[in-house]
């Protein structure tokens, strides 16, 4: 299994609602301790590409201040014809990183969708997205 949210895995930050020039949506992708800022108000959303059509297994995000998060997934080479999969409610983390697990057990995508509908603040931050998965051609 690999990590097919990484950008040298070939992922891409191919769409974010928001963006600061020290806080880019690339952070989340770029596996270190960086993380991307959203700039207020709701909802804020971004979307990974991955470099091909991923079987994915788990799906983990790390963030902050995050209160609803949907995840929706693409089979479509193009950013289209999202379906959702995970409607999801967070725990409010005062002072540490939120992390939230989500099993998919082998479901196909292209793109991941992340929304995020509402926060704890007018600030969130996602400071890494993991997708545990195999590449269809490997399968």
């Amino acid at each position: 299994m690999i990590d097919a949210a990484l950008s040298s895995s070939g992922a891409q930050v191919v769409l974010a609602t928001s963006s600061d020039e020290n806080y880019p949506p690339e952070n989340i992708i770029d596996g270190t301790e960086t993380f991307w800022i959203s700039t207020g108000m709701f909802p804020q959303e971004f979307i990974i590409r991955f470099s091909g059509t991923q079987k994915i297994r788990l799906v983990t995000i790390q963030s902050y201040n995050v209160k609803n998060l949907k995840i929706q997934k693409s089979t479509f080479s193009d950013a289209t014809d999202f379906e959702g999969i995970i409607d999801k409610e967070f725990e409010h983390t005062e002072g540490q990183l939120q992390s939230n697990d989500f099993a998919l057990n082998g479901t196909r995508a292209t793109h991941l969708r992340f929304i995020i509908t509402s926060g704890f603040d007018h600030f969130v931050s996602v400071h890494r997205v993991m997708v545990e998965g195999s590449s269809e051609s490997n399968l």
